[in-house]
């Protein structure tokens, strides 16, 4: 009876390996698939003047360097932004609101918000931050928009790892005369660095990858503007750019060849941001 039951429970065990490998395999073999035929039907339609000049009906050329410095803009001015409001909404939530019941409260709204369509926060953003405030449709008004709209996943991941810091951390601290604000700057925020990292990631990949909630804010603009000059300007990052020349013009080698930049203008912003955090980490031990 008990050999059999041994059995069982080694088949199951067996089968259940089985099942995660191939689910891990398919996942891979899908996203391969998925960068292999963009890579595949993009990398041929990138030049360097592809890259290093602005579109001409002119000279009848395209070229997306408008487009990178405003994917690069749009990305400085939102985390500039939302990093120390995410970060301090975190710390408050998990180390001074006295009442808990809210910040459940809190976070199950922050956990809300991440799920709401991108297009909402776009339409949100042109009425309060365009009709309201009067912002031109440009760099500022799309960046702040992203704001609004990465936040929560910057709260959330933080406060995710704020919470897995031990409390005996915290205590040792404060029993050796620290004061809290002290305690969490040397404590707890270099502990928990790698979470914020993810988030600051996370948020990275979601600004890069946007282009609904641009759409509305920050315009269809493909001409070379300076950093102050665009953040009052219509300005098409990346994928607004690759949205035009897909469904507006009907440029689909160009588009592939847009894919191709943004999958590798996204990984190099994320081995910047994890070399930014390993470096923070490593300062503070």
């Amino acid at each position: 009876m008990e050999a059999r039951i041994r059995r069982s429970r080694r088949i199951r065990s067996f089968l259940l390996k089985l099942l995660v490998r191939l689910s891990g395999a398919s996942v891979c073999i899908v996203l391969a698939a998925i960068i292999g035929y963009i890579f595949a039907n993009g990398v041929s339609g990138i030049t360097a003047e592809f890259l290093t000049t602005q579109s001409s009906y002119v000279h009848d050329t395209i070229g997306i360097l408008p487009n990178i410095l405003n994917t690069l803009y749009i990305v400085l001015v939102a985390m500039v932004i939302v990093i120390p409001f995410g970060t301090c909404a975190a710390v408050y939530l998990n180390e001074y609101a006295p009442d808990k019941r809210i910040v459940r409260i809190i976070s199950f709204a922050v956990e809300t918000l991440t799920g709401i369509p991108s297009v909402i926060f776009g339409l949100v953003g042109m009425l309060f931050f365009i009709q309201i405030m009067g912002l031109q449709a440009g760099i500022l008004a799309g960046g702040l928009t992203l704001v609004v709209m990465v936040l929560p996943t910057i709260i959330s991941n933080t406060l995710e790892s704020l919470k897995t810091v031990p409390d005996a951390y915290r205590e040792g601290a404060l029993a050796l005369g620290s004061g809290k604000w002290h305690m969490i700057r040397t404590v707890v925020l270099p502990n928990a660095i790698d979470g914020i990292a993810t988030g600051c990631i996370l948020a990275i990949g979601r600004i890069v990858g946007e282009s609904a909630a641009l759409l509305y804010t920050a315009g269809f603009g493909l001409i070379l503007n300076s950093f102050m000059t665009a953040l009052s300007s219509s300005s098409a990052t990346l994928t607004v750019a690759l949205y035009v020349y897909a469904t507006e013009r009907g440029e689909l080698s160009v588009a592939f060849s847009l894919a191709t930049i943004l999958l590798i203008l996204t990984l190099l912003l994320n081995i910047a941001a994890t070399l930014c955090a390993r470096k923070l980490g490593t300062k503070e031990d």
